[in-house]
């Protein structure tokens, strides 16, 4: 089974797919993670990639969907796979799709997370991040149990130097609505979206849209 996470910066995307991961044993395949191993190990697309990222500049799509394509291979015998910052924009979905078809395969579902503007601005200022492991927490929703400690390994949380300045959050917000949100409307058509909302305004976090999601999925 393939699952796409859909949703702004700040939605929970990393966090839901966390919660399938543990639940359902499902590999997250996140793409900042693709890089990053990549990166660590030296390999040509590595270095090419990090070219740009070091330079603050988006990887060019050749690059990600060679990786991506990579790491599939890697995890073909895998029951289920969710696909975390991947694809972006209209011309990556499109090729994943051929990606799988080569493969027998196809995108099963796709999990869109909405939460209104205001409340993505507030958890991704207070958002931080192990130095380490890369884990997430949210100083109000999900703090650590030692302020500033990371549960897991015991890295020092930061915050990322994107997540301290709203207006350069309003900006990728920007970016996503003109680039990946159009993707909702891509897969709409396919029949495959289901749409979570997740928000303190309604009492709905990460959990409830993980069970929901499965109720719907599974019968």
């Amino acid at each position: 089974m393939i699952i796409i996470m859909l949703g702004a910066q700040g939605t929970g995307k990393g966090t839901v797919a966390g919660i399938l991961n543990k639940q359902k044993g499902w590999i997250q395949l996140s793409t900042g993670d693709i890089f990053r191993e990549n990166i660590s190990k030296g390999t040509e697309l590595g270095v090419e990639a990090n070219k740009y990222i070091s330079k603050g500049c988006l990887v060019p799509d050749e690059i990600t969907i060679s990786m991506v394509e990579n790491r599939l291979e890697e995890l073909k015998n895998e029951d289920g796979i969710i696909l975390d910052g991947f694809p972006r924009n209209l011309d990556q979905a499109k090729k994943l799709d051929e990606i799988l078809a080569a493969k027998g395969q196809k995108v099963d579902w796709v999990m869109n997370l909405e939460t209104p503007r205001d409340e993505i601005i507030e958890r991704m200022m207070n958002r931080r991040v192990c130095s380490k492991c890369k884990a997430t927490y949210n100083l109000k929703l999900h703090p650590s149990k030692v302020p500033g400690i990371c549960d897991n390994c015991g890295g020092e949380l930061i915050i990322r130097a994107d997540d301290s300045d709203e207006e350069a959050i309003k900006k990728r917000l920007e970016i996503y609505d003109t680039q990946t949100k159009p993707l909702v409307d891509f897969y709409n058509e396919k029949g495959i979206v289901i749409v979570e909302e997740i928000s303190q305004r309604i009492n709905r976090l990460a959990e409830e849209a993980c069970k929901d999601f499965l109720s719907k999925i599974e019968g």
